[in-house]
C-alpha cells in the first residue's frame, strides 16, 4: 500500500539521502529568512545595546544612543521566570502511584536526576533558553546524550595491606545534557506549530572541527574526511563580530520524518513498511553524510523542546518580550535621540561672523582659551548665536514612553509604573496593579513548564533508564514542576499575609503558622534553618506532654467521681419522691381501717347499739374530713398553710376522736356515756 501511494518522481530518482534532507532543510531555511530573520536580528541589537543605521527613523538623526528600557524588561521578566522556577532548589517533582507502597524509589530518582542535572549544569542551559525565548520568542534546546568518565579520587590498599595507593576511579557513564540553541540555527517544517507535529526540525550549527573528528574515531559517526566549512553569516550567534573560518565545521542535525526507501538505501535496517521512518540524519558541511538510524530512543521521541514566551495561535514562533515592547522602544530611542541632536545646538556656543574682516587663514574656532584675530571691533565682527532651548516637554515624553514599555512587557523595576506601582496610588491600588502583572508572569510560568520543563524532565528521565539503567529504575513516572511564585510574587503575598497576621491573636492555632508561611516567602539565607526550629518548637515535651496527661487523667477523674456524687443523690431523692408517692396512696386505706376498727369495737346486740354505731359513723366521716383537710394544708405551701384558721367543729370533733379511741380499751368495763 505505501508502494502504491509513493510513487517515485522521476526528476529525483537518483537523490540520495544527504540530498534529500538538504533540500529541506533549505526550503526551510528560505521561508525563515524572508519571514522571521531580518525582526530576529533587529530583536537581537534592541536587547544588546546595539547600533545599526537600519535602526534609524530619521535620516537627520546624529546619535546613536539606545534606551535601556526594553534591556531592563527582558532581563526583569527572564529573572522573575528564574526565581520562580529555581528559587525554592527542588525545581520538579515525581508522583508515585498511589498502590504503590514502596516510596523509596521515588525520592531515589529524584534525587539521582537533581545530582546529574547539577553536574551538566542543566539550570545554567535552561536560563539561556529563557532569555531566547524572551528575546526572540521561543526558546529551544537540544537534548544530548554524552559519554563521560567520572572521576573521582580514592585509595587502594596494596602489598597485602601494607601500603595504601592513592589513584583516581574512572567510571563511564552517559550523561544528558542540554543545549541551547539560537533560532537562527534552528529549522523546522513552516507549517507546524510544533515539535511533534512537524515532519521534522533540524539544527544547523558550526561546531569545531575536532568535536567531529572525535566522534568518528568512537564510531559514532562514519569514517571520512572533514574539511572546513565555507563563510555563512547569517548562522553565527553575534553577526557584528569578525567571523572565524578555521578548523569549524557546517553539522546539520536533522530529527524527523525520512522516505523508507533512502534510509534502506544507506543500510539501514528498518522494522516498519511504513512511507516515513522516525530517523536521525547527520550531515557536515551540506554533503557528508556522517549518521544515518532509526531513532533509537525507547520512547520514539525527538531531542528537542522549545516554548514560545507567548503563543501566536497556528504559529510556532512565539511573542517574545522585544516583540511586546518594540514599538515603544523605537518611539522612546527616536525621543531620546532627537533630545541629544538638539543639545548639540543650544548647548554648545556658536558664533555669528563677518568673514569680509577676518584676518586671511583665520579658523574661528570656538574652545577656551582661543584667540580669534578680526580687523575691526570684535563686538561688530564676532556674535554669539544659538538656536534657542530645548523644549520641557521632551522629558515628559519620553518618561510617557518608558512606561509604554514596561506596560507593554509586564516589567517592573525600583522606579514602577507611573501612577500605580511607585507610590503615587492608594495600596489597594497597587495591589491591583502587582496583581495584574503577576498574572501575566504566571500565564508565562506555566506555559514554559507545559511546553519546556517538564518534557525536558521526562525525556532526559527516559534516556537515563535506556541508557544507564544500573543507577536508574525504569518504570512509568509522572514528573511535576514545583515551581513556586517570583520575586514580585512573593514580596506581594508577603504583604498580605502581614495584613492577615496584624487581625490574629496570637494564642490562635493560625498564628504560628501564618508566620512560617511568611518565613516560607522570604529571601533569607537561613530560612529552613528558621523553618526548622518553628516546627520543633511547636513540637510538646516529652516531660510536659505526660505532666499534662496526668493533670487532665485526675481531672476527669474528679469530673467521674463528681458525676457519680450527684447520680446517687438523683437516686435518692427519686426514692424518696416514690415512698411519699406510695405514703400518700395508702394514708386512705389506713383512714378507712381506723374509721371500721373505731365503729365495730365494743358493739352488742340491740337498738341501742345500732344508734350507737350509726353515731360512731357519723364521728368518723367527720374525722377522716378533717385529716384529709390536714393533709391538703401541709401539701400546700407555708404561707397558705398558715392563713387556714380552725373551725370550731373541728375542736368539738377531737375530744370525741380520743374519747371513742378508750372505749373497750382492757381495763376499762363495758362502755360509759359520751
Amino acid at each position: 500500500m505505501a508502494d502504491e501511494i509513493l510513487s517515485p518522481d522521476p526528476l529525483m530518482i537518483q537523490e540520495s539521502l544527504e540530498d534529500w534532507v538538504m533540500t529541506k532543510c533549505e526550503n526551510w531555511r528560505d521561508n525563515y529568512e524572508s519571514n522571521y530573520a531580518f525582526k530576529f536580528e533587529e530583536y537581537y541589537r534592541l536587547w544588546r545595546g546595539q547600533w545599526d543605521p537600519a535602526d534609524s527613523e530619521r535620516a537627520s538623526e546624529r546619535s546613536r544612543i539606545i534606551s535601556p528600557a526594553l534591556q531592563q524588561a527582558v532581563e526583569s521578566n527572564v529573572a522573575e521566570l528564574e526565581e520562580a522556577t529555581f528559587g525554592r532548589g527542588k525545581w520538579f517533582d515525581i508522583s508515585d502511584d498511589v498502590a504503590d507502597k514502596e516510596k523509596l524509589d521515588v525520592q531515589y530518582l529524584r534525587n539521582k536526576l537533581t545530582e546529574d542535572f547539577e553536574s551538566c549544569k542543566v539550570r545554567k542551559a535552561v536560563a539561556e533558553c529563557l532569555i531566547n525565548s524572551a528575546v526572540f520568542g521561543t526558546g529551544i534546546g537540544e537534548i544530548i546524550l554524552e559519554e563521560v568518565k567520572e572521576m573521582a579520587p580514592a585509595t587502594q590498599p596494596i602489598m597485602d595491606g601494607g601500603l595504601t595507593a592513592v589513584g583516581v576511579n574512572i567510571t563511564d557513564r552517559v550523561v544528558v545534557k542540554l543545549k541551547p540553541v539560537l533560532p537562527q540555527n534552528f529549522l523546522i517544517d513552516p507549517v507546524a506549530t510544533s515539535v511533534e507535529d512537524a515532519m521534522g526540525v533540524a539544527i544547523d550549527e558550526f561546531v569545531s572541527k575536532h568535536s567531529v573528528e572525535l566522534l568518528q574515531e568512537q564510531g559514532i559517526y562514519r569514517e571520512g574526511y572533514v574539511g572546513s566549512a565555507p563563510e555563512d553569516t547569517d548562522l553565527e550567534p553575534d553577526q557584528d563580530l569578525t567571523v572565524y573560518n578555521d578548523d569549524k565545521v557546517r553539522l546539520t542535525k536533522y530529527y524527523g520524518l525520512v522516505p523508507r526507501e533512502l534510509l534502506e538505501e544507506e543500510g539501514v535496517d528498518v522494522e516498519t513498511n511504513s512511507m516515513y521512518v522516525e530517523a536521525i540524519v547527520v550531515i557536515a558541511n551540506g554533503g557528508m553524510l556522517l549518521k544515518a538510524e532509526a531513532n533509537p530512543y525507547m520512547m520514539q521521541d525527538r531531542p528537542v523542546v522549545a516554548f514560545p514566551w507567548d503563543i501566536v495561535p497556528s504559529r510556532f514562533w512565539g511573542r517574545g518580550v522585544c516583540e511586546k515592547g518594540y514599538n515603544s522602544q523605537k518611539a522612546l530611542d527616536t525621543e531620546l535621540r532627537a533630545r541629544i541632536d538638539a543639545l548639540a545646538l543650544t548647548i554648545h556656543p556658536m558664533l555669528a561672523i563677518d568673514a569680509t574682516r577676518l584676518p586671511r587663514g583665520a579658523k574661528p574656532e570656538v574652545r577656551p582659551g582661543k584667540m580669534i584675530l578680526t580687523n575691526g571691533d570684535p563686538r561688530e565682527v564676532l556674535q554669539p548665536f544659538n538656536f534657542g532651548q530645548v523644549g520641557q516637554i521632551t522629558f515628559a515624553q519620553a518618561q510617557a514612553l518608558q512606561g509604554m514599555v514596561q506596560q507593554a512587557t509586564g516589567a517592573v523595576d525600583s522606579a514602577g509604573i507611573a501612577g500605580q506601582v511607585n507610590g503615587e496610588a492608594t495600596a489597594a491600588g497597587i495591589s491591583m496593579s502587582l496583581g495584574a502583572i503577576i498574572k501575566r508572569h504566571k500565564r508565562t510560568l506555566i506555559n514554559f513548564q507545559q511546553s519546556f520543563l517538564l518534557p525536558f524532565v521526562t525525556k532526559a528521565a527516559h534516556r537515563y533508564m535506556q541508557f544507564d539503567p544500573e543507577n536508574y529504575p525504569v518504570a512509568d513516572y509522572k514528573f511535576n514542576a514545583t515551581s513556586t511564585l517570583g520575586i514580585i510574587a512573593r514580596e506581594y503575598e508577603v504583604t498580605q499575609l502581614v495584613q492577615l497576621l496584624q487581625t490574629m491573636q496570637q494564642d490562635s492555632p493560625l498564628y504560628p503558622v501564618m508566620i512560617q508561611s511568611i518565613i516560607d516567602n522570604m529571601n533569607l539565607s537561613n530560612r529552613e534553618e528558621l523553618i526548622a526550629t518553628m516546627q520543633q518548637a511547636q513540637q510538646p515535651n516529652p516531660e510536659a506532654q505526660q505532666m499534662q496527661q496526668a493533670v487532665q487523667q485526675a481531672q476527669m477523674e474528679f469530673q467521674q467521681s463528681q458525676t457519680a456524687a450527684l447520680s446517687a443523690q438523683a437516686q435518692e431523692s427519686q426514692a424518696r419522691a416514690t415512698k411519699y408517692a406510695i405514703e400518700a396512696q395508702l394514708a386512705p386505706e389506713e383512714l378507712e381501717i381506723d374509721k371500721i376498727n373505731a365503729i365495730t369495737r365494743n358493739l352488742q346486740a340491740g337498738d341501742q347499739d345500732d344508734k350507737e354505731f350509726e353515731r360512731r359513723i357519723k364521728i368518723a366521716d367527720a374525722l377522716l374530713k378533717e385529716k384529709q383537710i390536714e393533709g391538703k394544708r401541709q401539701d400546700a405551701p407555708d404561707n397558705q398553710r398558715n392563713e387556714q384558721p380552725t373551725t370550731p367543729n373541728q375542736r368539738s370533733v377531737q375530744p370525741s376522736v380520743r374519747q371513742i379511741g378508750l372505749v373497750g380499751e382492757p381495763g376499762q368495763g363495758n362502755g360509759g356515756s359520751l
